[in-house]
């Protein structure tokens, strides 16, 4: 393939950053079905704030006048003269806590309608092992009317996206690709390697990159679920974790994970589906969903331990005000999927209290919409018998306590551990 023209399926966290990264060097078509968002984009607007928008406004111009670019649409016409389809659409977990490959599948049977002979789709949603083939392809096959590996190919390049995080940024991070075959690969890995300078690693198979990022955020899962494990033992012995954990970490060879909430699109939903990959194998996963169990439940011992420190102070219960300090699910960033903090409001909502949320990075209309929870627009002219810090916003960090703590019986709650000590009655 001498000539690439690229089309990015969903322009989200994984997608926009990707968009602008190859339009620097190819012609590249940014699908999306969100009317608004797409407009939002040509107008140099991004709600994720993932995007460079300097970078963004560079490389809006003119297929006809240069021979690279990005443009927006959501035009399946617009998107039929690309050769290279790359696929980041969400692939979250249902109630039952099991993988949702609808968006997936419904964007495989899209493309699948425009694919022509010797075009490459590549999916970067994370999945389990043998996704890819085993659901997608299919779907490709059916709605083309072509053949795997004889008429088109397929390749996997799992993102490796950190929303929030500025310094490793999409081109910084190495880039493991896969391709269906060899020559599939060998090109895959080639086109990568022109917009990440941090190189790239080529997976002998499809597989083995869709496992890579399984195991990648199941691992960092397991180390947090086993600290947060450990900050429900010394809660009930009565010592700090911050504190053990810091003694802990004068040993050289000690991993310092703080315990904590695990919400997000990786780390809290990546282990659920390999751990179905391995239950349809006829294999029952221990470690992976004990951890998961531990994690899950974080939010509610926090709840539970606020309450009973209330009470401790002799607090009347049912109708109490409580203030949760964010909702998104990590610090300075707007990304609030499958944000943990929703089960802290939960239960304490269930104890009675009158709960306030606010976060000044989360949009408004999104969380009212997912969790149907009201964010205050500032947190002025009230007082509170509780305040959560449940997510570490740098203007929390700045925020006076002291004006919007209802007295000395105030209660005052770290998930965090960033908050002065004294300033505190218990931390995560």
């Amino acid at each position: 393939m001498k000539t690439h023209q690229l089309t990015i399926v969903g322009l989200g966290y994984v997608g926009l950053p990707l968009a602008i990264e190859f339009a620097k060097k190819y012609k590249v078509i940014g699908f999306e079905i969100d009317q608004n968002r797409i407009k939002e984009l040509s107008d140099g607007v991004d709600q994720t704030n993932e995007a460079d928008l300097t970078a963004l406004k560079d490389v809006l111009i003119s297929f006809k006048k240069y021979n690279h670019g990005l443009i927006f649409s959501s035009d399946i016409a617009d998107i039929k003269t690309s050769n290279v389809y790359i696929i980041t659409v969400p692939t979250p977990i249902n109630q039952f806590k099991a993988p949702d490959l609808s968006q997936l599948l419904k964007a495989s049977e899209m493309i699948a309608g425009v694919l022509k002979k010797r075009d490459i789709v590549i999916y970067e949603s994370t999945v389990y092992p043998g996704c890819t083939e085993e659901e997608c392809v299919p779907v490709l096959e059916k709605f083309s009317g072509l053949k795997y590996n004889q008429d088109f190919y397929c390749g996997y390049s799992p993102e490796r996206i950190n929303p929030g995080d500025k310094v490793n940024t999409l081109t910084k991070i190495k880039k493991v690709t896969s391709g269906s075959t060899p020559e599939t690969a060998e090109i895959i890995d080639q086109l990568y390697a022109t917009i990440i300078t941090a190189g790239t690693h080529k997976a002998s198979g499809i597989k083995v990159a869709e496992a890579s990022k399984s195991i990648e955020n199941a691992q960092r899962d397991l180390n947090i679920s086993f600290v947060n494990e450990l900050a429900l033992i010394f809660d009930r012995i009565g010592i700090d974790t911050t504190e053990v954990i810091d003694a802990a970490a004068t040993k050289w060879n000690f991993l310092k994970f703080k315990p904590g909430l695990v919400g997000g699109h990786c780390i809290g939903v990546d282990p659920y589906y390999l751990a179905h990959k391995a239950e349809s194998v006829g294999y029952h996963p221990q470690v992976i969903l004990s951890g998961r169990r531990v994690n899950d439940n974080m939010g509610m011992f926090v709840a539970n331990k606020v309450i009973k420190l209330m009470i401790h102070k002799g607090h009347k219960i049912q109708g109490a005000k409580a203030l949760i300090l964010g909702v998104t699910f990590k610090e300075n960033c707007p990304d609030i999927r499958n944000s943990r903090v929703i089960d802290i409001y939960s239960e304490l909502k269930q104890f009675g209290l009158d709960v306030d949320v606010y976060d000044p990075h989360a949009n408004h209309s999104e969380v009212e919409e997912k969790y149907n929870i009201t964010l205050l627009k500032q947190v002025i002219d009230c007082q509170y018998d509780a305040i959560i810090l449940a997510v570490s916003h740098k203007e929390f960090l700045e925020l006076n306590f002291e004006k919007i703590r209802k007295g000395s019986t105030a209660v005052i709650y770290d998930t965090k551990s960033v908050l002065d000590r004294s300033l505190i009655d218990a931390r995560l």
